[in-house]
């Protein structure tokens, strides 16, 4: 009677107490997101992001999109991933190839696409999304199409990939071209004057690189270049709009919708190593006939019929 008695408190207990320890799995999909800074860039991409990827049904209450607090520090990336690969995410999203680049390096087990990622001309393993990437030789030479230079001055930032990129895309065309290039590294706003007051007195145009410190600092770069008649050649999102003279630029929202495409692949169980990092469809040639103009340039018919656009 002893061993039945203890053989049915053993069963009850279990019948108790396992179902407790079974894990629940939720039908919530999760997907985080972590931007590398934050730009309207990216921030239009997401939009367009989260509004396709629901048409695609992954909407709420049954998908949960978490946006992780904007940073523009690597650690505060790594940090942010350290505790997704706890969480368990089914998917992370990332804007920018710096956050991108740390995701795929210090994530565990979880598909990750990358979105707005100006990658080198031979992209990085295991990356998988929508390429930024534009071609800086057309850039280039639209500008000296519109103003024939010996030496171009080029704003770029040391902490941030895709400006690196673009910058050492300028510096190989720009010597098949015999142009020189001056280099100003500007890694916080306390130091663009200062690197701009060296090309202004050397350089007969400037490049400005991708960044979001540029983002933030663009009206005072367009504004200081005005006052000494030096054109700005761009890729940002509504560079030209703001006062370049040329921009080569791609369509955030496109990037967003390309990224959802993508990741509704993934969460329906493609796998991110058989997948590419695609080139973006549409990427205008703009023009800015009216500051061209107000510093005194008039832009040769040549090199309007090249672009995609004219602001007059």
């Amino acid at each position: 009677m002893t061993m039945k008695f203890c053989l049915v408190t053993i069963m009850l207990f279990l019948s108790v107490f396992v179902p407790l320890a079974t894990p629940v799995w939720s039908s919530v999909t999760t997907i985080a997101v972590i931007m590398s800074s934050d730009q309207p860039r990216y921030r239009d991409a997401h939009r367009a992001f989260v509004t396709s990827i629901a048409a695609q049904g992954y909407k709420t209450p049954s998908t949960e999109i978490i946006l992780q607090p904007s940073s523009s520090d690597p650690l505060a990336w790594a940090a942010e991933v350290h505790k997704l690969n706890s969480s368990r995410p089914d998917l992370i999203v990332t804007y920018g190839a710096s956050a991108s680049l740390v995701a795929v390096r210090e994530v565990v087990g979880i598909p990750v696409v990358s979105v707005d990622v100006f990658a080198s001309e031979q992209p990085v393993k295991g990356v998988c999304g929508v390429s930024s990437r534009v071609s800086m030789v057309t850039l280039l030479t639209t500008l000296l199409g519109i103003r024939p230079c010996q030496r171009i001055g080029v704003l770029y930032s040391p902490r941030e990939f895709g400006s690196q990129q673009q910058l050492d895309d300028v510096k190989k065309f720009a010597a098949q071209l015999g142009v020189t290039v001056l280099e100003g590294s500007v890694s916080s706003a306390g130091t663009l004057d200062a690197e701009l007051n060296k090309m202004f007195d050397k350089c007969e145009a400037i490049v400005v690189t991708e960044g979001s410190l540029f983002g933030q600092q663009f009206d005072h770069i367009i504004a200081r270049s005005k006052t000494k008649k030096i054109p700005v050649a761009s890729t940002m999102p509504d560079g030209a709009e703001k006062g370049a003279v040329v921009s080569l630029e791609i369509n955030p929202q496109e990037q967003g919708y390309l990224a959802a495409e993508m990741a509704v692949r993934i969460l329906e169980g493609a796998k991110t190593e058989f997948l590419p990092l695609v080139r973006p469809n549409r990427i205008d040639l703009i023009i800015n006939l009216r500051h061209a103009r107000g510093i005194g340039i008039e832009v040769p018919f040549s090199v309007l019929r090249s672009a995609t656009r004219l602001i007059k």
